[in-house]
């Protein structure tokens, strides 16, 4: 399996390949643009990085539900600067791979309830970090489909 570092490391230049106009165009009214869904990616890294970390050295612990919407319209990822996105995006990964490559074995099976993940059911560190892997490739397959890249 790749690790998180080769696909934020592979992905990089895939994205800074991307234009402004291009990040910028969302395909209908409701659809996120590029921008938007990185910008949703990066507000998934904060979330995670938090879940994380209280994992590591925490066991049987809950975390609340985030409205990814409200957070897109507060921070209004469509009116910044894509290479302010992307440079973000990519600062807050590479955190969040050193991270992941420093937590102990033991806190891997640490478990917490996370939202609506897992049906609501408790579920491990190790089993967060596959999940938000899997959360982030199919995002940036999106944005790969809405630019052409």
């Amino acid at each position: 399996m790749t690790t998180l570092h080769e696909v934020v490391s592979e992905t990089l230049p895939r994205l800074q390949a991307i234009q402004e106009g291009q990040a910028a165009r969302q395909p209908a009214p409701d659809v996120w643009s590029a921008k938007q869904v990185l910008g949703h990616l990066i507000d998934s890294a904060c979330n995670n990085h938090a879940r994380w970390a209280r994992m590591a050295t925490q066991n049987d612990l809950s975390f609340p539900t985030w409205d990814q919407n409200a957070w897109m319209d507060v921070q209004d990822w469509q009116g910044r600067p894509w290479t302010e996105i992307l440079a973000l995006w990519h600062a807050y990964n590479l955190h969040l791979t050193r991270l992941a490559a420093l937590l102990a074995p033991v806190a891997l099976i640490h478990r917490a309830r996370v939202g609506t993940l897992n049906g609501g059911e408790p579920m491990t560190l190790a089993e967060l970090l596959r999940h938000y892997q899997r959360h982030l490739l199919h995002h940036l397959s999106q944005i790969w489909e809405r630019t052409g890249g």
